[in-house]
């Protein structure tokens, strides 16, 4: 037993250290929401006449976004970066911090949201490789289509607060929809709701859609795909994306789940064994034994017709035997387990997608709960106001704090490192600590030699320093 406790025999602790600074990181976070404009947008859209503040607002916004990227999960933890005033200067208190985040009214939150998208093409311009491409089937790329994943997420309250409701989950608290970017794992939109929103109020589902792409660069306005599960499938809504890609010049696709009624399932059960064939992988690409799709357009024409859906909207179909351990449904469905989706990608043309592969760019859609996972463990996991208003902006500090960390992927690392999800970069970068000394006229951030990542932060920090600034 000895041998085990051997290490911490002659170990003491005092609380009297100096020139040591905790969370170098996060310094990286904050120098790319200068670097890209991105402080000083916000500062000036939410600066008011005769109101002249110790803390400037939009320094304290990403003050606190950054906070929520090293892991805060309150307004209280900017404290962390408040403690580190040989690093990071001034920073606001958390009663400062909470008070500006209810100082911001919805026209302000709307222009944060505009100096975001100016701050994103700004970066997007510096990319040394360009956007990266959005990909399916183990590989298979999707060129310069700029792919939008729309989702809904709940957060539970565990008190009461405003606008906190009874959820179509049977929990308590609040139901936010998102629209992340695919590409690049930025978060474009946030549209935080009360806990009884619907899953699939077209409204709702429309207004957070046309949010995420104000925030795509205009030059790259033109290419989209949208996607969403079952609970995007109304009219309305595919209505409205059937005219967006309507407009001239523009090429806007979309893949959304589809209801399996009665006349869907009774298509299914007509179409021959031979027209099914085998789903691809996800992670290779090669055919998956027992996942089977077709296409039941033809067979559901009338009906189409009939409801009015846009002539070029295909149905698809995918299908698997039903388990051993299966109850089957009430519904005939020959033994199997259907799922659909629809889509305007036609079949044939330069941009057409066939049955497998129109379903294999379907179903990379789940990736989107990778995103809703990540950023709920960014801030959205615990709404912390009682108040509304003050909810809603501390969403808009978790739209930043998400994007400041897919930024810092994208441009300042390489390797596994920019790949990795926020929990890890908390672990390995954000949360680093480092001595800080003086000399040469300079501060400079000494990090442990012995850190395995030392090089990787040093180096990301360095490029972060001297990326070029907007033209203002």
């Amino acid at each position: 037993m000895r041998e085990l406790t051997g290490w911490s025999k002659d170990l003491r602790v005092t609380a009297d250290g100096d020139g040591v600074v905790a969370m170098v990181g996060v310094a990286g976070l904050r120098m790319l929401a200068d670097r890209t404009g991105l402080t000083a947008g916000i500062s000036t859209v939410l600066a008011r006449p005769g109101f002249d503040p110790v803390h400037d607002r939009g320094r304290v916004l990403t003050d606190i976004a950054c906070s929520i990227a090293a892991g805060g999960t309150d307004v209280y933890d900017i404290e962390a970066l408040r403690a580190q005033a040989a690093l990071f200067g001034p920073v606001a208190s958390d009663t400062t911090a909470l008070r500006a985040l209810g100082e911001i009214s919805d026209s302000g939150l709307h222009r944060i949201d505009a100096a975001r998208a100016k701050s994103r093409a700004h970066l997007w311009s510096l990319l040394p490789a360009g956007v990266p491409e959005a990909t399916y089937a183990g590989g298979l790329s999707m060129g310069e289509t700029i792919v939008l994943r729309v989702d809904g997420t709940i957060t539970v309250a565990h008190s009461r607060k405003e606008h906190a409701e009874a959820t179509f989950k049977k929990t308590f608290g609040f139901h936010s929809l998102g629209v992340w970017i695919d590409n690049t794992g930025e978060l474009a939109a946030l549209m935080p709701r009360p806990g009884n929103a619907g899953a699939n109020t077209a409204a709702d589902l429309i207004e957070v859609l046309r949010q995420a792409i104000a925030q795509i660069p205009a030059d790259r306005r033109d290419d989209l795909l949208i996607t969403s599960d079952g609970a995007g499938a109304s009219h309305t809504l595919i209505d409205w994306l059937h005219s967006l890609d309507q407009t001239g010049g523009r090429r806007v696709a979309y893949s959304i789940g589809f209801d399996v009624d009665e006349h869907v399932r009774a298509a299914c059960n007509r179409r021959p064994d031979d027209w099914w064939v085998p789903c691809l992988s996800n992670t290779t690409g090669e055919v998956i034994d027992g996942l089977q799709v077709t296409e039941i357009t033809d067979l559901l024409r009338e009906r189409l017709t009939g409801l009015k859906w846009p002539k070029t909207m295909r149905v698809i179909v995918r299908r698997r035997k039903l388990f051993d351990h299966e109850q089957a449904t009430l519904f005939d469905t020959c033994g199997y387990r259907y799922s659909a989706f629809v889509t305007n990608t036609g079949a044939h043309g330069p941009d057409g997608l066939s049955v497998q592969r129109a379903d294999a760019r379907h179903r990379v859609h789940a990736r989107v709960e990778d995103d809703v996972r990540t950023t709920k463990d960014t801030g959205l996991g615990h709404l912390p106001s009682k108040q509304w208003q003050v909810n809603k902006a501390w969403c808009a500090a978790v739209t930043i704090a998400v994007v400041l960390t897919a930024w810092m992927r994208l441009y300042a690392l390489t390797g596994a490192l920019a790949k990795a999800e926020p929990k890890t970069l908390r672990y390995r970068i954000f949360q680093t600590p480092a001595r800080l000394v003086r000399a040469r006229r300079y501060r400079w951030l000494r990090l442990p030699h012995t850190w395995p990542w030392a090089t990787d932060l040093a180096t990301a920090i360095e490029i972060i320093r001297r990326m070029p600034m907007p033209a203002t």
